[in-house]
């Protein structure tokens, strides 16, 4: 069983903070990077306004290569107080992993990886998606609460207990987001 840091799985209230500690992160993080960092997204439920979640602030660095983000990017990144871990290459393959704070419960991620990995597009599309449709983020809290309380300290039954909403969701999202575009280029309005 993969323990949770430091006891229970804890969903905490929306905290309107987050935002600004994603602010203060990305800052960190582009100045250690520098260029090499293509982008800084803030992902995961503290990039939702009103949502529940547990308080780690999930950040989705763009690289322009994996292969040479290893060479450049563990020793900053691990300067700023993350740990690298490689372990988890496994189970989120094209991407690096890395998490900050105490041993449990941590306060940030680091989710890096080529904008071309097809599981930047799924995280960016499910965090619009529920920005835009606060009853399914709602409905993604009440999961997340239960998975919470019956999983207590199991990090990976909650994960797994999310993954079948997160997926139809991201199905939904990603229909959502072509028939936006869809729109746009049939009134000539351009998408940012």
């Amino acid at each position: 069983m993969e323990k949770y840091g430091a006891g229970s799985i804890v969903i905490s209230d929306y905290d309107p903070n987050w935002p600004a500690l994603f602010e203060q992160e990305r800052a960190r993080i582009t100045n250690a990077l520098s260029s090499f960092a293509l982008a800084i997204e803030h992902m995961g439920s503290t990039a939702i306004p009103g949502l529940p979640s547990k308080p780690i602030i999930d950040l989705l660095v763009g690289v322009p290569s994996l292969e040479e983000a290893g060479k450049r990017c563990i020793a900053p990144i691990e300067a700023l107080g993350y740990k690298y871990l490689p372990e988890y290459a496994s189970w989120l393959p094209g991407e690096m992993f890395f998490r900050k704070g105490p041993p449990g419960p941590w306060t940030h991620h680091i989710h890096l990886m080529e904008p071309s990995n097809p599981r930047w597009e799924a995280f960016l599309v499910f965090r619009d998606y529920l920005r835009a449709h606060p009853e399914t983020a709602m409905a993604y809290a009440s999961i997340k609460r239960a998975l919470a309380a019956s999983s207590n300290d199991n990090i990976a039954a909650y994960r797994n207990g999310k993954t079948i909403f997160i997926e139809e969701t991201t199905a939904k999202a990603h229909a959502w987001r072509a028939h936006a575009t869809d729109q746009a280029a049939r009134t000539g309005v351009r998408r940012c």
